[in-house]
């Protein structure tokens, strides 16, 4: 039989298959509380209720500052202190006053050039790795070719065909796919560990809340054991009350002798 896996919300259990990724929902808990965006900072959240509307951070912050009024830059409802939300504030830090966007129009675009730069830098320093280790590659293709053109084996001449820029091309485009698999392979094996750890987690907090119902259930049944318990004592009391103070109207005073 397959293992069941507890729905995080409604707590019934289902194959690991039927339950969402990430939260662990079941698909009736996924329509009752779907992902939604805050009202506020535009952020997707999953809702709790359909009166929940904003999600939990701009909910603490509404508790902490008040509710928030339009960025000056982006114009979104989120700024809680100031005139500015945080996005902005953290691009404005990082990438300096921003720009008129293209699209919305808005004063909320910010020159990113520095954080493109650095990916060219790291693009080229990628490439020229490349182009260094397939050089020392056709270096070694054209000694063996020479090797076998001195053996009479070689009937066409290895350097005209390892000097044309294609065989350049070739050997990165096949390194490139070599690494390519190899990316593959590797995200493939840490999506398998995701998946193991997430099985992990389900049945450990499966457990959980299986042995936090059954604690549950005990001491409930202790406790209308003992209040079952103090009920009878009482009512034998009263019946032992009842019967103390029958004797002691039906008892007669002593009569002394003249």
């Amino acid at each position: 039989m397959a293992a069941l896996y507890a729905c995080t919300k409604c707590n019934q259990r289902f194959p690991f298959e039927a339950l969402s990724q990430g939260q662990q929902l079941c698909k009736e808990c996924r329509i009752a509380h779907p992902m939604v965006k805050c009202t506020y900072c535009r952020t997707e959240f999953q809702q709790e209720s359909k009166t929940n509307t904003i999600c939990k951070k701009c909910a603490q912050n509404v508790k902490l500052y008040g509710t928030p009024k339009p960025c000056q830059y982006c114009n979104i409802i989120a700024a809680f202190i100031g005139n500015k939300c945080q996005r902005c504030t953290n691009s404005e830090k990082r990438h300096g006053p921003p720009q008129p966007c293209e699209q919305c129009k808005q004063q909320c675009a910010f020159d990113r050039k520095d954080d493109r730069r650095k990916r060219v830098l790291q693009k080229t320093r990628e490439q020229r790795k490349q182009l260094g280790s397939s050089s020392h590659s056709s270096l070694s293709q054209k000694e063996q070719l020479t090797r076998l053109s001195s053996s009479h084996y070689n009937s066409f001449s290895p350097d005209l065909a390892l000097d044309s820029p294609g065989t350049d091309h070739f050997v990165i485009i096949t390194q490139l796919k070599e690494e390519v698999a190899s990316l593959k392979k590797v995200l493939h094996q840490k999506d398998q560990l995701i998946l193991d750890k997430e099985k992990k987690i389900t049945e450990l907090r499966a457990e959980f809340q299986y042995q936090e119902s059954q604690m549950r259930t005990k001491m409930n049944q202790m406790e209308k054991t003992h209040k079952d318990l103090v009920e009878q004592l009482q009512a034998r009391n009263r019946e032992l009350m009842k019967q103390v103070s029958a004797l002691s109207k039906g008892k007669k005073p002593a009569m002394t002798s003249p």
